[in-house]
């Protein structure tokens, strides 16, 4: 049987790590590389990186990031792909099959792409013909509206009238390999995932679904696992408070009969 996947989350924003909440306050946590270093030695299976920054440059240069010179994206994904050993999927900012080509030559696995597919309806298929469907993760960020789920792009803020697994089913038709799944009214909010939304998706596609939002535990981890057909369970905020903190929350899912990889400390 496949193992389940337990996979942190960085996002960046401007050039620091933050740690989001509802889509919109941020709370700047300082040095993304030196982060993921330490998330690829605790007993990481994965490491998602999203870019939700504005521009497309951003200054490195202040004394706690240690960067020396003005940087974009391409930069941190070679500065990342360095310090660590983990499959990495990569997202913010991917408008053309140039830009992803550019992302994986610098060391991404895979790539993540949210709002492009809603303008370029042809873009899931060009990028699974150009790269392999395996390469191509569909980030979907849902909402609950008076209308039940509906999905948002542009960083939460456009509503495309569209149920997540509807979308879901489409995207898996044009050929994209993965579903990340992100609960926007749960973002940050530390009580859980929305097992409704995440048992909606991942039973209506054959694809792995991600689940994304609101993990404040580790019984977050082992309820979705539970209650829903997701092939993996991913959070961003809780991994960053606490020292080994993705070793732990592996740990209790194996220690609780969860078909995971037994944890094992990377030491360098």
């Amino acid at each position: 049987m496949k193992k389940k996947r337990l996979i942190p989350v960085v996002l960046l924003k401007n050039g620091f790590l933050v740690q989001s909440k509802s889509f919109k306050r941020y709370q700047n946590l300082g040095n993304p590389i030196t982060s993921v270093k330490r998330l690829s030695e605790w007993a990481s299976d994965e490491l998602i990186y999203l870019d939700i920054s504005k521009d497309e440059n951003y200054d490195m240069r202040r004394d706690d990031i240690k960067h020396p010179n003005r940087s974009g994206i391409l930069e941190i994904i070679e500065d990342v792909s360095k310090v660590t050993f983990m499959p990495i999927t990569f997202g913010g900012k991917i408008r053309s099959l140039q830009d992803i080509e550019m992302r994986l030559s610098r060391g991404a696995d895979k790539i993540s792409i949210n709002t492009i597919p809603f303008e370029n309806k042809n873009f899931i298929s060009e990028a699974a013909k150009e790269f392999g469907s395996q390469c191509i993760v569909i980030s979907i960020d849902a909402k609950v509206t008076e209308n039940g789920f509906s999905v948002f792009s542009n960083g939460g803020k456009t509503d495309r009238n569209i149920s997540p697994s509807e979308w879901a089913k489409i995207c898996e038709n044009e050929g994209a390999g993965e579903i990340l799944l992100n609960s926007i009214d749960r973002d940050g909010m530390k009580n859980g995932y929305d097992i409704e939304l995440l048992q909606s998706v991942s039973s209506a596609v054959k694809l792995p679904v991600i689940a994304l939002g609101g993990v404040g535990e580790w019984e977050h981890f082992s309820e979705a696992l539970e209650k829903t057909n997701v092939d993996a369970v991913a959070a961003a905020n809780i991994f960053q408070y606490m020292d080994q903190s993705v070793y732990l929350a592996k740990k209790y899912l194996y220690e609780n009969n969860f078909n995971v990889r037994k944890p094992d400390l990377l030491l360098i």
